[in-house]
């Protein structure tokens, strides 16, 4: 730990350990997009990601935290994050956004990709999830292009951790690139430390300005989890007490990595295994 905000500092060992977590993260959001037809339900969702976890022996982060219900947040179209999946048919043209959290030897990886439910001239979600994009990939009309930029400002959030750098240079870069959109940044609601906890210090925001809070050093690990909504909107919680919504209606994305902050550059830990 260091710092008056404790932020906890990994060494290897525990870095390859949050690696397995995460790898364990991205085979579970990887069966939930596949799961994600017209037809399928939101839980269907859960059960495929929560299937992938217990064959790894992983543990669900998201399972009873606070009293939360399920394995995944699924959100749909309106729904922003920490939507409790339920029994929701999901329907082709769908904007999906899945957030999953697993736990190996008491280490947790966090992340949530965003994509269209196919069907009606929209193609799968590519198996590619977890590298950075090409410009904008899908070229499916305004929900796939809200994805996609969300996915560029993850990105370029990411490309700003790196050792001795200031923690507002990433909210500064994810907002930047979004700065020819008319998309709405969700201030509401930030990125976050992880690590032994799934949310620990420091808050990651999504905005700027650069070169405030504390450096960046080696061994520190940050969920960086943009999440933009395709106006500028404000959010409610449900009655749910879980589900976060768009005011007035608006779609958004979310995309999340946990990614480890070392001499070498950014290590995205919530990629699939072997990458």
């Amino acid at each position: 730990m260091f710092g008056r905000s404790q932020i906890q500092l990994k060494t290897p060992a525990q870095l390859e350990l949050m690696r397995a977590a995460g790898a364990v993260v991205a085979q579970a959001l990887t069966a939930a997009v596949a799961t994600a037809v017209p037809g399928a339900s939101t839980k269907d969702l859960d059960a495929a990601a929560a299937a992938v976890m217990a064959d790894n022996g992983a543990t669900a982060s998201f399972l009873g935290y606070y009293g939360y219900p399920a394995s995944t947040c699924v959100s749909v179209n309106e729904e922003v994050i920490h939507g409790i999946p339920g029994d929701r048919i999901l329907q082709a043209g769908d904007l999906v956004s899945v957030d999953a959290g697993a736990i190996i030897s008491g280490w947790h990886g966090d992340a949530a990709v965003s994509f269209l439910v196919p069907g009606a001239g929209v193609t799968p979600a590519t198996a590619d999830l977890f590298t950075p994009p090409v410009g904008t990939e899908s070229g499916q009309g305004e929900s796939a292009l809200l994805s996609d930029r969300t996915k560029m400002a993850l990105w370029a959030g990411i490309e700003q951790a790196v050792v001795g750098a200031k923690l507002s240079n990433i909210g500064a870069a994810v907002e930047a690139s979004l700065a020819d959109t008319p998309y709405g940044i969700v201030t509401d609601y930030v990125g976050h430390g992880i690590g032994t906890q799934m949310h620990m210090p420091p808050n990651v925001p999504n905005v700027g300005p650069a070169g405030k809070g504390v450096t960046l050093r080696a061994g520190m690990v940050l969920a960086i989890e943009p999440m933009i909504m395709a106006q500028p909107s404000n959010v409610t919680v449900l009655a749910d007490e879980w589900t976060v919504v768009t005011d007035s209606g608006v779609r958004a994305a979310h995309w999340e990595h946990s990614v480890a902050i070392t001499e070498a550059g950014p290590w995205i830990l919530t990629g699939p295994p072997g990458v």
